[in-house]
């Protein structure tokens, strides 16, 4: 008996192996930053040397932040741009702005024009092509009661302190705001935000965003994240930050030491692709981590980006070993100019249907999207309920097998009897 149900185990676990075999052969093929140090070195050594810059300089983020390529022409000294994408670049940048940091440049595999970092950071012209995006899809214009906030739900709300990114993503949803300056929110619109969370004592999660906190000064980020611990309401603070990704070396140790004074912090980033999983974004998200800051990572589903049910399982599992928690997969909004970004729902749908059942669940986000009007976020997912009767629930697992489990009326119970 003890042989034949070792025998089924066996021929169990060569069933659960077949299962993964084609994703273990396309994920050797599939770019992931923390195998690519060598050509991440050789590259930033490239960049350096254009800049006139030194090691001790590359991993200054000041520096890195004054030395966005901004333009075009400072583009074309650090990737092969023909006379056409010069030009076509050059004509989306009079319309939506665009800055990339030399350290995030340096993940683009220059002879790769289809390369995953190149479409989220270099401009397109399918930009100037999109008729049918917004400005504003979530209406967040319609829900700022005061200063800096953003409010949709009954319990939190958001604090939109700064335009300014690393990177100002292709796909960016506030993309009507990084106007053609880097602009912080003024001490007068801070101070309005701070009151209406203390005079809002529902309030018991803010999250500060932008833009990216993390490209203000350390000292004028402590401010507000001070005022906001202060309101004894404020359980806790959230930051939205993609500088893990776009320029990690502002993940500092005095950074993080400011933010651990100010506990329960939670940091969410933005990964969208393995390649940005690099030793870098290690360092930064370990620096985080370290600080006792727990990490969960909110991606975007991005047409010729991640749209692929075997790069998203590389890039959350990628994610888990440097101790980010994938939280969130947006589907991409319709906002004005980044249209050639969407897919279908049913690419999202595929690669959650691809996700349960094949990797841990830590590597499972939830696929959201937001309902136009800023009505919210909705979670989807395939369908596993397939009959709810009264005596019993019929579901399909993720492998397709369809059981049926008998159900009944809760039975509803006093205070738990205690004996003597």
């Amino acid at each position: 008996m003890k042989q034949n149900k070792r025998q089924a185990a066996l021929a169990r676990a060569d069933v659960l192996k077949a299962r993964i075999d084609r994703y273990l052969e396309i994920r050797s093929e599939i770019p992931k930053g923390l195998e690519r140090r060598i050509e991440n070195d050789a590259r930033q050594a490239e960049i350096m040397a254009l800049c006139g810059a030194d090691r001790k300089q590359w991993n200054d983020w000041r520096w890195q932040l004054k030395h966005r390529v901004r333009t075009a022409e400072d583009l074309s000294r650090f990737l092969s741009l023909s006379p056409r994408e010069r030009e076509t670049i050059s004509a989306v940048e009079r319309v939506y702005r665009f800055a990339i940091s030399p350290y995030y440049l340096s993940l683009i595999d220059p002879e790769d024009p289809d390369d995953a970092i190149r479409r989220q950071a270099v401009p397109s012209g399918y930009e100037l092509d999109d008729l049918e995006g917004e400005d504003d899809p979530m209406a967040e214009e319609m829900t700022n009661p005061a200063g800096c906030v953003t409010r949709r739900y009954p319990d939190r709300l958001i604090l939109n302190i700064t335009n300014e990114c690393a990177m100002y993503c292709r796909h960016c949803q506030r993309r009507r705001n990084i106007g053609s300056v880097d602009r912080i929110a003024t001490e007068r619109q801070i101070a309005e935000s701070i009151a209406y969370v203390r005079d809002h004592p529902e309030i018991r999660d803010v999250l500060v965003t932008g833009g990216d906190p993390f490209t203000m000064a350390t000292a004028r980020l402590e401010r507000i994240i001070a005022a906001l611990r202060a309101i004894p309401t404020v359980e806790i603070i959230r930051i939205g930050t993609r500088t893990p990704v776009t320029m990690p070396q502002r993940i500092t140790p005095a950074l993080c030491n400011m933010l651990a004074k100010y506990h329960p912090i939670y940091v969410n980033t933005h990964f969208n692709h393995p390649q940005e999983v690099t030793a870098e974004a290690a360092k930064a998200c370990a620096l985080l981590a370290g600080a006792g800051i727990p990490l969960g990572n909110q991606a975007v589903l991005l047409n010729g980006v991640n749209n692929d049910p075997y790069v998203m399982r590389c890039l959350n599992q990628e994610l888990l070993k440097i101790r980010v928690r994938p939280y969130y997969l947006f589907h991409a909004k319709t906002v004005k100019g980044t249209s050639h970004f969407k897919t279908s729902f049913d690419d999202g749908l595929e690669i959650m249907e691809h996700l349960r059942g094949y990797t841990s669940g830590l590597a499972i986000p939830y696929y959201i999207v937001n309902a136009p009007g800023g009505k919210g976020k909705t979670p989807l997912l395939p369908q596993y309920v397939v009959e709810k009767a009264p005596d019993h629930l019929t579901i399909r697992t993720w492998e397709n097998a369809v059981i049926r489990i008998p159900d009944a009326p809760t039975k509803r119970i006093g205070k738990a009897k205690l004996t003597e």
